[in-house]
């Protein structure tokens, strides 16, 4: 027989997520009060959210939050997080590129200078 500990990451009653390790479980708590915290500012925004789009949002920014606080301190988005943020992973964006050449259209490349 084997013995176990798991560290269970509890809210409002419910069982969110157990983990093997004390510091993995502290994190996802914190990720869940950043998430919460979140959700009420995003409430006050004026764009109108459906019911739990609000809450959804708030969950994958406070996943997200390294990759949101660099973007907020720099103004650009990283090389790597770009192709993931627009929803589809670069073997999918390969795919489409290929699908373009299936069907015959050809992109001109532009050639971009530097203005002096």
């Amino acid at each position: 027989m084997a013995v176990e500990i798991k560290y269970v990451v509890v809210r409002e009653g419910q069982e969110k997520m157990s983990f093997a390790s004390k510091k993995d479980a502290d994190a996802y708590d914190k990720m869940l009060d950043l998430a919460e915290v979140l959700s009420e500012w995003l409430v006050h925004s004026p764009v109108a959210f459906e019911e739990g789009q609000s809450d959804v949002l708030a969950m994958w920014m406070a996943e997200n939050k390294d990759v949101l606080s660099s973007v907020l301190k720099s103004g650009k988005l990283p090389e790597l997080e770009s192709t993931e943020t627009a929803g589809e992973p670069a073997d999918e964006a390969d795919n489409t590129e290929e699908s373009v050449a299936d069907d015959k259209v050809a992109e001109h490349p532009r050639k971009r200078t530097k203005a002096a």
